[in-house]
């Protein structure tokens, strides 16, 4: 391998996708004050676990840390963050694979994107 006198710098930036259709699916199923109490409590939980994170990695709790990411991806379907989900599912696969090079880097882009969906979300649904 060649060695690089410049190296690349990766761009982090990824965006957050919304299921837009999924989340009006959601409020036509269940009426405005219902679903705004889904999408709060879901909202909640994500971040929740998304502060978990951190604790399972420090910790080096994989078992925790696998249910965790693996909560966040059931989550993150229901309320139409399929990017966010496929994410989380990665990081389960890593624990899995026990490949903790690659656990970490797709844990801090879960992390990222973990917040920038968050936020997507609440705007989204109007959450307080």
């Amino acid at each position: 391998m060649d060695v690089v006198e410049q190296p690349i710098v990766l761009s982090r930036d990824e965006p957050a996708r919304l299921d837009r259709a999924r989340m009006q699916r959601l409020f036509a199923e269940l009426g405005p004050e219902a679903a705004e109490e889904v999408v709060t409590r879901a909202l909640e939980e994500l971040a929740l676990r998304l502060a978990h994170l951190d604790r399972c990695r420090q910790e080096n709790d994989l078992a925790r840390l696998r249910k965790t990411t693996r909560g966040m991806a059931a989550i993150s379907q229901q309320l139409g963050m399929d990017a966010l989900a496929r994410v989380a599912l990665d990081a389960t696969a890593c624990v899995d694979a026990g490949d903790e090079v690659a656990l970490a880097a797709v844990l801090a882009r879960l992390e990222r994107l973990g917040e920038r969906s968050l936020l997507a979300v609440w705007d989204e649904s109007g959450a307080p």
